[in-house]
């Protein structure tokens, strides 16, 4: 039987990166290879009713092994990789029994994973950590969940024990948004279910981000510099003090914790026309709708001072799951007591993000986040530890157990 780090060094060599700015759903097809490889596997091992649909989403089932009701669980992780990073051609390595020193990723490039710069990587000391060699991301987000989730579904399949049904779901596009724009809750099947993607061992989070992307289109006007007076209106300059007007210290370079901001995601502009984009980030829902109007009360003064130049698009993306989640604590005492049961102290803070689980958590099912063992996501530096996604696997079937009662 395939162990977690194998599934998960075959996983990372799909090329999954997903595209922003795409018309299709997917937004790149080539999600749709790992998804065929994935109802491959759970048709191999025993799952019931495989089966990847026409946007992407694969399901499945593990049918109860008892007779007794049980709630309906669900273990849900994403295919695609983040895009400020290619995933391609991935060339991963596992450092054996990691020394808490430097991890030299790539000699020839330079690329060093500094341990003054991670200070987690402390916590790994003694672990086997699979690393790049520094020209790609790895790919653990969120390859990792979905190698846990499947080597979890092997061994239950392989070695049975009591639970109640459980449902399976790996999902195309999370790092653009949408993850879950076409998920059949009903279809899945799940009472309640838990996304794996990222984070610490022991973390179960059930906090995230209000989120809204915003773009602002400036419409300039360009005359000769010559007799320009009066005349003309510099898009460039007008999107810069769009920008200058936002708070300074509220974006993500000088944020933390419950802290919300706006991040300048990329910019173009020229004298006829430029364009900002933004995403607009806070826990708190009052503060994170202040902060929208922020943006439109900006655009309506700049509107009003040079004329009718600027279009604001805002665009809510999730909101924060813990309003869908606190009416279910059980399910975080679920995960906790599996937790207990291995000498792991389980923990909790807010996510400076989101997941597929905060919108699900909207659409009827209650889907907190569980730990993978991963970090530094989104970049060259991104690693996971082996014996965390071992434990998670573990931590999964200790919680399908106890979902029994």
């Amino acid at each position: 039987m395939a162990t977690v780090l194998d599934r998960f060094l075959t996983y990372v060599s799909y090329d999954t990166q997903s595209a922003d700015e795409s018309d299709t759903f997917p937004s790149t097809l080539k999600q749709k290879e790992l998804a065929k490889r994935l109802v491959q596997e759970l048709q191999e091992l025993g799952a019931s009713n495989a089966r990847m649909d026409q946007w992407g989403y694969v399901y499945a089932t593990l049918p109860a092994t008892v007779e007794t009701k049980a709630p309906s669980i669900g273990f849900i992780a994403h295919m695609d990789t983040a895009t400020e990073l290619s995933g391609k051609d991935v060339k991963p390595r596992v450092v054996k029994n990691y020394d808490g020193g430097d991890i030299v990723l790539n000699e020839a490039l330079d690329i060093v994973t500094r341990a003054a710069d991670f200070p987690r990587l402390q916590d790994l000391v003694g672990q086997d950590l699979v690393v790049t060699d520094g020209t790609t991301l790895l790919g653990a987000d969120d390859k990792a969940g979905i190698a846990e989730i499947m080597a979890f579904a092997a061994e239950a399949v392989a070695k049975p024990f009591p639970h109640g049904p459980i449902q399976i779901a790996f999902t195309p596009d999370e790092e653009v948004g949408g993850g879950v724009d076409h998920f059949d809750v009903q279809v899945f099947g799940a009472d309640f279910a838990y996304t794996l993607d990222g984070g610490a061992l022991g973390s179960i989070d059930y906090e995230n981000f209000n989120a809204c992307s915003a773009v602002v289109e400036v419409k300039g006007l360009s005359i000769h510099p010559g007799s320009a007076k009066g005349k003309m209106k510099n898009a460039s300059l007008i999107a810069m003090e769009f920008h200058s007007m936002l708070p300074v210290f509220e974006n993500p370079a000088f944020t933390e914790g419950y802290e919300g901001f706006a991040h300048l995601t990329d910019m173009r502009g020229e004298v006829e026309s430029a364009r900002l984009r933004y995403i607009i980030r806070d826990h708190d829902r009052d503060k994170f709708e202040q902060r929208k109007a922020r943006f439109t009360k900006i655009a309506a003064y700049l509107n009003e001072k040079y004329g009718d130049c600027i279009s604001l698009s805002l665009k809510d993306g999730y909101y924060n799951m813990k309003e869908a989640i606190l009416p279910h604590l059980q399910i975080l005492e679920l995960a906790k007591a599996a937790m207990r049961e291995m000498g792991i102290e389980p923990h909790s803070s807010p996510v400076r993000g989101g997941t597929d689980g905060a919108r699900l958590s909207f659409m009827g099912l209650p889907c907190p986040n569980l730990n993978t063992g991963g970090m530094n996501a989104h970049g060259r530096h991104e690693l996971v530890s082996v014996q965390a996604m071992e434990r998670v696997q573990e931590m999964l079937r200790r919680m399908a157990a106890l979902a029994v009662g």
